[in-house]
């Protein structure tokens, strides 16, 4: 059931002539989402902005066409769109890519995958920042913000590894011991640095099982305004769902298109992990 509404209580405006009631009922949808109910159906949203639901359908349309809102996949509910954090992302500056980034990442789930994450590199490890995950359940995997993975053993990692000197790849590659998390894990120092050529070319990682066996993963790179990679995002499937090529050819078009309104809206915003 949903909640109240959060949003401040009505007050009369100060100077009714130059009030614009059209655009009070706007706003008054968009304040109607919140933290712990990011998802709400028409009746909900009339209820929390006040509205009768035709008119509370024809903003929400409306909030639709200009990219306010959107719907959620296969269900009847709406969320906010991109363009609510492009319109904000001032007020974003002085905030982390994480508060950015997470809202985005509920688009990629599970609608095209099971989970999605936002990782950076910290020496030789990926150090999770955000996370939304569903079904996942099984494998007992801990990927909550400030877990750590071994940067050499995912497709996180490779990504964020690609873009380095060579070098400093092989510096990072050797700060600990590489060891088989699965019998995919690929630990060979040369093998891996061809691995990494590879992801640069192609501008996205694959992991089939080489971090844990069951999982699929697709990566792809956020840049800073210097042309360094930042960060990167990441999708998961459980290989149960589908196969290898069929999640590439699925999820990497989306994933890609959340990864460049990321990282625009954090070059603009001025945001580092």
């Amino acid at each position: 059931m949903a909640k109240t509404s959060k949003r401040a209580p009505a007050t009369a405006p100060k100077n009714p002539k130059n009030y614009v009631a059209s655009v009070g009922k706007a706003f008054a949808v968009l304040q109607s989402f919140s933290s712990d109910a990011f998802e709400l159906t028409l009746s909900e949203i009339a209820a929390r902005a006040e509205l009768d639901r035709g008119t509370a359908f024809r903003l929400i349309q409306t909030l639709i066409e200009l990219g306010y809102l959107q719907p959620v996949p296969q269900s009847r509910r709406f969320r906010l769109g991109v363009a609510c954090l492009d319109l904000g992302y001032t007020v974003l500056s002085g905030g982390t890519l994480r508060a950015l980034a997470e809202p985005l990442l509920r688009d990629l789930v599970p609608a095209v995958s099971d989970a999605a994450s936002l990782g950076a590199l910290d020496g030789s490890d990926v150090i999770y920042l955000a996370r939304v995950g569903t079904g996942l359940d099984r494998h007992k995997m801990d990927r909550r913000p400030g877990a750590r993975i071994p940067a050499y053993s995912a497709a996180l990692g490779h990504i964020l590894l690609a873009h380095l000197p060579r070098d400093e790849q092989i510096r990072r590659l050797e700060l600990r011991p590489r060891i088989k998390l699965s019998e995919r894990t690929l630990t060979d120092l040369d093998a891996l640095l061809d691995r990494l050529d590879l992801v640069r070319r192609q501008g996205h990682a694959i992991s089939d099982g080489e971090n844990a066996y069951g999982l699929r993963t697709l990566a792809a790179p956020i840049f800073d305004a210097q042309g360094s990679v930042t960060a990167g995002l990441s999708v998961t499937v459980d290989a149960t769902r589908m196969e290898m090529t069929a999640f590439r050819d699925q999820a990497l078009p989306p994933l890609t298109r959340v990864a460049a309104v990321v990282q625009d809206l954090a070059i603009k915003a001025g945001l580092s992990n």
